[in-house]
């Protein structure tokens, strides 16, 4: 794992940023299965209903609010101490499920148990959105200008072999062991992961207190840049619209291999493995052309994998077209769509505000399309409760999901067909490290209302916390 890291011979000017890396790694191990899919099946196995399942998996959309209110505590408190707070406090929620997990295989399940998870997964994600509004604009605020590039390059790789890693133990300790105790296996892992990125981060120096946009500008200006004749306006609805199309896809595709065909959660877990191959693939073959073709084409490109993705799915639900290589096939499909669309996302945005709103539209484009995305699973959830006696899944309800994937793609795409853009355009892309390793929540970093510092030059010294 050391050979992961920079070290003072390999690479003295990232060195002393080690800890972010450290932090990114262990960060990984703890979403993936806090907020990911072993919190989805482990909520399936307590009988957790497909609208609990949808309200759990939304409150990392939905309460990206409390990140825009978040940031004001930043000038008051500053970068590091926002964080280790938000941070320190989202891991005693992760306690509760171990202590659930510990507890079924003797009591059985329990209503109580399902509200429990959920209330843990809601406070969970409460605090981490207060942490989330500091760490990006912390990172640019101690990184020097010339380092940048290379810290988020490497914090991507650290996070996925952390992030794909998690998944394969997690698919590995659900075929050697029982359920309940591969859960707790794996929420062990999880809390032991979120201490560790909690004391990697305390070693990180803090930055000069920012300043950020007041709450009163937000309210002023947000609605001129969401109803205005604009570029950006008609694009922000657009990107709302693929995420309320989109976001319920990961939940409720496991949710129903769960209850449906009624697979292990181990090979769901390898279902899960292959999204992020996908993402991982995509990655690395869009950052090297998407600057030569702009942004446009890459969006288009998102929308058909969705709609192959939809389709496939429809059949699936009816012909079982393909069994398990097929769902495997669709899987990586939808990592490289959400990953592709997340990229051209981060490069297009740039180009359609100016450099002083910038700072504002993004966090409005980012908290609004992660919120009305987010409550499309709550809403999904509801309509895809009853049903089959057996499941408790409405497998019509569900194959009329698909069909609305499939009608939303098309639809978008022949409106984004339409977007304005200059591929010449110069415009810096945005930068949110490792959340493009989760492009589903990629939307959520984008929300934050501090101003962008004066680039840190190299070799400039840093601010000890």
């Amino acid at each position: 794992m050391l050979s992961l890291f920079p070290t003072k011979n390999s690479d003295p000017e990232l060195a002393p940023f080690r800890p972010g890396l450290i932090f990114a790694f262990f960060n990984a191990l703890a979403w993936q299965i806090g907020i990911g899919t072993p919190m989805v099946l482990f909520a399936e196995q307590l009988g957790a209903s497909s609208l609990q399942v949808g309200l759990a998996y939304s409150f990392v959309f939905v309460l990206t609010p409390v990140q825009i209110v978040a940031t004001a505590l930043l000038p008051k408190y500053g970068f590091k101490a926002v964080m280790l707070g938000g941070w320190r406090m989202r891991s005693f929620f992760l306690g509760v499920p171990v202590v659930i997990a510990a507890l079924a295989p003797f009591w059985g399940e329990q209503p109580w148990m399902i509200q429990a998870l959920i209330w843990s997964v809601f406070l969970f994600c409460v605090f981490r959105s207060i942490g989330a509004a500091s760490s990006n604009a912390w990172f640019y605020a101690i990184l020097p200008e010339g380092v940048r590039g290379r810290y988020f390059a490497s914090d991507q790789f650290v996070s996925a072999v952390g992030g794909v890693g998690t998944l394969l133990v997690c698919a590995a300790l659900f075929a050697l062991l029982p359920i309940y105790t591969a859960l707790l296996v794996q929420y062990g892992i999880a809390l032991a992961g979120s201490t560790g990125s909690y004391f990697a981060l305390k070693q990180l120096p803090d930055a000069e207190r920012p300043t950020a946009i007041s709450l009163r500008t937000v309210a002023r200006d947000t609605p001129r840049h969401l109803f205005a004749p604009s570029p950006f306006r008609t694009y922000v609805w657009l990107a709302v619209g693929c995420a309320v199309v989109v976001t319920p896809i990961p939940p409720f595709c496991a949710y129903y291999l769960k209850v449906g065909p009624k697979l292990s959660a181990g090979q769901i877990m390898l279902f899960e493995v292959a999204r992020y191959l996908g993402v991982m693939a995509g990655a690395w073959i869009i950052r090297r052309r998407i600057d030569a073709t702009g942004a446009r084409p890459f969006f288009l490109i998102a929308l058909g994998l969705y709609l192959v993705v939809g389709a496939y799915w429809l059949l699936f639900l009816k012909t079982h077209l393909g069994g398990a290589a097929g769902i495997f096939i669709a899987y990586f499909v939808l990592g490289l769509a959400a990953v592709t669309w997340a990229i051209a996302n981060l490069n297009y945005l740039p180009k359609i505000v100016s450099a002083e709103e910038r700072t504002l539209a993004v966090a409005v484009h980012g908290a609004v399309t992660a919120t009305l995305g987010g409550f499309s699973p709550v809403l999904w959830g509801l309509l895809l409760r009853g049903g089959d006696i057996e499941t408790g899944l409405n497998v019509a309800a569900f194959e009329w999901f698909f069909f609305c994937v499939m009608a939303g793609a098309v639809l978008l795409s022949w409106r984004m067909a339409r977007i304005h853009e200059e591929k010449g355009e110069p415009a810096d892309p945005i930068m949110i490290g490792n959340a493009i390793l989760r492009p589903f929540r990629a939307m959520t970093y984008l929300a934050n209302l501090v101003e962008p510092s004066a680039p840190k030059k190299d070799g400039e010294k840093e601010t000890r916390g």
